[in-house]
């Protein structure tokens, strides 16, 4: 990518923004080359930065961002492979926690990560569901193609799914072929059905407890009752379920270690009958047999093409840069940082650091690398380096943004004037149809 087309994106991005746009193209400016803040406020240090710090918080207050059209100039301007070759993308949600902001609305009960072994706990938060396109290799780093916040109406599925209706019929109308990869949460009944006519690849993992059916049987002629709606069961952890698998296949991973996978088609889940599924069990004889490290590890194809059995396993290892790519936006570009009071802003924060995040990556071919002194010269650079030194290719660029005018001292409140507290909201507790049911039947 040359100077001319990564400013023909800052300038579409700027179109993107309504109310606000030139407060709010300032701040993903700032967001992106400012590597020394470490607060909200601090981003207002940056030179690319024109207005006050009070600034950075009425951007989020008052600007408007066509999210749809966002989404249209991050699929335009990614890195693409060329026409007819598979795109990877992946989905997955990050929780912020908001156990404090006890005003703000429709805050649900997530579940806290990367907790002790036999630790729960969770915490009122915002969860935002992402489209992440997946690198090849290592060091690239992922690049956003479209955020949305998790309501308390919604479930993450849900959403996940109307992203990726979006998302791939853009893809695909470049002559692309797009594969989903998604954890286990996603290897469900509701998703499967929401991405029935979507027009991609799916290759999600699975619980070990995950149950699967084969198809029905034929009706004998004279039998009485009913026909069977199921076949036999299939249960991943119960091997004397399993039978003989429909394709196999042997090798070896990066370290020599032995890799046996196998194939069973024509599967389905009991919610979604009409759904055919591909149910793969991967077999590493090298692993660690821990948590994180897995002998077996079940996998779900989903799709018209068949399932390739020897790139399984490196195919579903893309998905890690996700987890990366979350790190970097709220280690680096503060993503977790500020306090904002409601749910709308905190949504146009996220799109703005989509923004910082998207054009580090497509800047990166056009700086030379900052490096640390202790850091090792790498082939590909990193975002963070990137990040230090965008300065110097910004003051090249130039901003679309107009220059702030000032219109005096603001008068401040009217005298005798006391606001009132704000609302205190309620924290929303999703629940499962189980659970509703016999809280309604309780309450009865």
């Amino acid at each position: 990518m040359n100077r001319n087309t990564l400013n023909d994106f800052r300038h579409k991005i700027y179109r993107c923004f309504g109310k606000a746009r030139d407060a709010l193209f300032n701040l993903v400016d700032a967001l992106s080359s400012e590597a020394a803040a470490h607060s909200f406020p601090e981003l207002s240090f940056s030179p690319f930065f024109e207005r006050t710090w009070a600034s950075l918080y009425e951007a989020l207050e008052d600007g408007q961002i066509d999210a749809a059209r966002l989404r249209e100039v991050f699929v335009d301007f990614a890195p693409l492979p060329q026409a007819g070759e598979f795109v990877f993308l992946g989905v997955d949600t990050s929780n912020l926690y908001r156990p404090e902001a006890e005003t703000a609305e429709d805050r649900t009960l997530v579940p806290m990560a990367n907790l002790p072994k036999n630790s729960h706990a969770a915490s009122p938060g915002w969860v935002m569901s992402h489209v992440v396109l997946l690198p090849t290799q290592a060091g690239q780093g992922t690049y956003v193609l479209d955020t949305v916040r998790v309501r308390s109406t919604e479930q993450a599925t849900e959403v996940a799914a109307r992203q990726l209706h979006a998302v791939v019929a853009l893809l695909v109308a470049r002559g692309l072929h797009p594969i989903i990869i998604g954890d286990r949460w996603y290897a469900c009944a509701p998703f499967l059905v929401r991405l029935a006519d979507v027009r991609a690849c799916s290759l999600l993992r699975v619980k070990s407890n995950r149950v699967f059916y084969r198809p029905a049987p034929v009706r004998v002629p004279g039998q009485i009752g009913a026909s069977r709606k199921d076949g036999d069961r299939f249960q991943c952890k119960d091997e004397s379920s399993h039978g003989k698998p429909d394709e196999t296949w042997e090798g070896a991973d990066s370290k020599g270690a032995r890799v046996e996978v196998r194939c069973w088609k024509h599967l389905h889940l009991r919610p979604a009958r009409w759904i055919e599924v591909s149910v793969i069990q991967i077999i590493r004889h090298g692993a660690a047999g821990r948590a994180r490290d897995p002998k077996i590890s079940w996998f779900v194809w989903q799709g018209d093409l068949p399932a390739p059995l020897a790139e399984v396993s490196p195919t579903y290892r893309l998905r890690y840069s996700h987890e990366h790519g979350y790190r970097f936006d709220k280690q680096e570009l503060l993503w977790d940082i500020p306090r904002l009071s409601t749910p709308e802003r905190t949504e146009r924060w996220a799109q703005v650091v989509a923004c910082a995040h998207n054009l580090l990556v497509l800047a990166r071919p056009q700086v030379v690398g900052c490096y640390r002194p202790w850091e090792t010269h790498h082939s590909v650079l990193t975002l963070t380096q990137v990040r230090r030194a965008m300065p110097t290719l910004l003051q090249q660029l130039g901003t679309p943004a107009r220059p702030p005018q000032p219109r005096g001292k603001a008068p401040g409140r009217a005298k005798g004037f006391h606001p009132k507290p704000r609302t205190r909201r309620p924290v929303i507790r999703k629940t499962s149809k189980k659970q509703k049911k016999s809280n309604n039947a309780a309450a009865a």
